[in-house]
C-alpha cells in the first residue's frame, strides 16, 4: 500500500487547521514577504510545522523577513487533487504546495505550476540528486517544476524466518520461473498462496504503481515514449507482464479472494504478511517504517531480522533482476505565487540537510540526494540507506502523460484476470483497447 494512502487515512477527518486559501501576499521588495505552504498529510504538517521557525531564522541571517503560514488541511488524495485544482485555476492557491510527484504532470501541463530549471540550475544542491530521481523529475517539455524530497525504492519484500523454516531457498531468484518453483514449494506446505502483488480495481492505483508497473519497467519493451509522448500498448513485454499474472492466478500462487477484498492491501499486507502466512510481497521501501515498523499499521517485531527484499526477478530472456526507482513527495511552486524567489527557497531549505532528514525519518522515505547519510536522523535508518543505495542502479519507470488513464485499463483488465474472465492474451487485448480509447489515438504508438 502507498504510503500517501496510510497517511492520508490517519489523517481522515482530523482538520488541522486552515485551509486551502489565497495566495500570499508582500508588502513589497523590501518589505516581509509572507509564504503559505500546503501539507495535507497530518504527519508531514507535524515536522513541517516544527521546522518553519528554523527557515525563518535562516532567512533573518541572511537579512531576508520571511515568514512562512503553514496551511495544514487534513484531505485524502483525490479530496486533495480535486480541491487544488480548483484553487490552481482559479488562482487562489498556496505558494508552496507539497505533494506526490505524479501529480506534477497534469497540472505543469495545465500552466498551474511555475517553471523551475533556472532556480535549480543555480542551485549547488541540485547537483547532488540522484539521475533516477532527476529523470523521474523531468516533465514532457523537459523541464522541472518540482524539488523532489523524497524517492522510493520498489522490490520484491519476503520473510526470511518463514522461508528458511519452510527449507526455500532465500537468496536472490535470477527468474520468474525460479521464483515461482520456490513460490510452488511454499503453497505445498502451506496451502496457501505466497505471494501479493496488487491487482485489480479494488487496490486502485496501486494495481498500475505497485502491481503492473514494476513488472513491465524491467522487461526492456518500451511502454512510454517520452520524445514522442506516445504509449506503446502492445508489446513483448506487455503480453509478458498479463502472462504472468495469468500463470501466477492459475498456480494458486496469488490470493485471488484477497485482490478482490474493497481494502485488499488489509488482508494481504496487514494480516497475513505480518503472520507469515503469505510471505512474499510487492512492496516499497516506505514499508519498513509504514506498513511494519514499530509505529507502522501492522508492526512486525523485530522486523530487520525476520524481512529481506529481492530485487525483482528477470522476466523475459535477456533481462536481468532489477529494483524500481519510485518517486515520492516533491514540492512545486504555483505559478502565481506573490514572491517566487522565497517560495522556491523554502522549498531547496525544506530539501535540504537536517530538515529534509527530519521529514524522510518521519514518512520512511528514501533521500533522493546524496550526502545525506551521515546526517541525524536519518543516518540510524539502515534500512533506508541501504535502499537509497539502490537508487543509482534502479530501472526507472516509463511514466508520462495518461497515466492515469493507463492506470485505470491495467486495474480493469487485471480485474479481469482475477474474475476468471481473461486469460493472459485476453487481458492484455482488453487493456490495449481501454486504454487506447481513454488515451485518444494520438496518444498511442501506431
Amino acid at each position: 500500500m502507498r504510503r500517501n494512502r496510510v497517511l492520508a487515512a490517519a489523517a481522515a477527518g482530523m482538520l488541522l487547521g486552515g485551509a486551502l486559501t489565497a495566495c500570499s501576499s508582500s508588502s513589497g521588495e523590501d518589505g516581509p514577504v509572507t509564504v503559505k505552504l500546503l501539507e495535507y498529510q497530518k504527519a508531514r504538517a507535524d515536522v513541517v510545522r516544527d521546522l518553519v521557525p528554523k527557515f525563518e531564522k535562516a532567512m533573518a541571517r541572511q537579512g531576508r523577513d520571511v515568514k512562512v503560514e503553514l496551511v495544514a488541511d487534513a484531505l485524502t488524495d483525490d479530496q486533495f487533487r480535486t480541491k487544488i485544482t480548483q484553487q490552481l485555476h482559479s488562482g487562489t492557491a498556496p505558494d508552496v504546495i507539497d505533494m506526490g510527484g505524479s501529480n506534477v504532470t497534469g497540472m505543469a501541463g495545465a500552466g498551474y505550476l511555475l517553471k523551475l530549471d533556472d532556480y535549480l540550475d543555480k542551485w549547488d544542491g541540485w547537483g547532488q540528486y540522484y539521475t533516477s530521481v532527476k529523470d523521474g523529475a523531468r516533465q514532457p517539455d523537459g523541464g522541472f517544476y518540482s524539488v523532489p524530497h523524497e524517492a522510493s525504492v520498489q522490490s520484491l519484500f519476503y520473510r526470511k524466518d518463514v522461508l528458511k523454516r519452510l527449507g526455500v531457498a532465500t537468496s536472490q531468484p535470477r527468474t520468474w520461473d525460479e521464483l515461482i518453483g520456490r513460490l510452488k514449494k511454499i503453497k505445498a506446505r502451506t496451502g496457501q498462496a505466497p505471494l501479493v502483488l496488487p491487482a485489480g480495481t479494488a487496490w486502485g492505483g496501486g494495481s498500475w504503481t505497485e502491481g503492473f508497473l514494476p513488472l513491465v519497467a524491467g522487461t526492456g519493451s518500451t511502454f512510454y515514449d517520452a520524445e514522442s509522448g506516445k504509449w506503446t500498448l502492445r508489446s513483448k513485454g506487455v503480453s509478458a507482464t498479463f502472462g504472468l499474472y495469468d500463470d501466477l492466478i492459475k498456480a494458486g500462487l496469488l490470493p485471488v479472494r484477497d485482490l478482490q477484498n474493497p481494502n485488499p492491501w488489509e488482508p494481504t499486507k496487514y494480516e497475513k504478511f505480518p503472520k507469515g502466512t503469505l510471505p512474499v510481497a510487492a512492496q516499497g521501501s516506505w514499508g519498513w517504517k509504514y506498513d511494519w515498523g514499530p509505529d507502522g499499521a501492522a508492526p512486525i517485531k523485530d522486523v530487520r531480522d525476520k524481512v529481506g527484499t529481492w530485487d525483482y526477478p528477470a522476466l523475459v530472456p535477456g533481462t536481468k533482476p532489477y529494483s524500481i526507482s519510485g518517486g515520492g513527495f516533491v514540492y512545486s511552486v504555483s505559478a502565481k505565487a506573490q514572491d517566487p524567489d522565497a517560495a522556491v527557497e523554502l522549498a531547496k531549505w525544506l530539501s535540504s540537510g537536517e530538515a529534509l532528514a527530519r521529514q524522510l525519518t518521519t514518512v520512511g522515505a528514501v533521500s533522493p540526494r546524496k550526502g545525506l547519510a551521515g546526517t541525524a536522523p536519518y543516518k540510524d535508518e539502515p534500512a533506508l540507506l541501504e535502499a537509497e543505495a539502490k537508487l543509482n542502479s534502479c530501472t526507472q519507470p516509463p511514466l508520462g502523460d495518461g497515466e492515469d488513464q493507463v492506470s485505470q485499463a491495467v486495474q480493469s483488465a487485471t480485474a479481469k484476470l482475477l474474475s476468471g474472465k481473461a486469460d493472459g492474451n485476453q487481458a492484455a487485448d482488453a487493456f490495449a483497447e481501454e486504454a487506447k480509447e481513454l488515451l485518444g489515438s494520438t496518444r498511442v504508438a501506431r
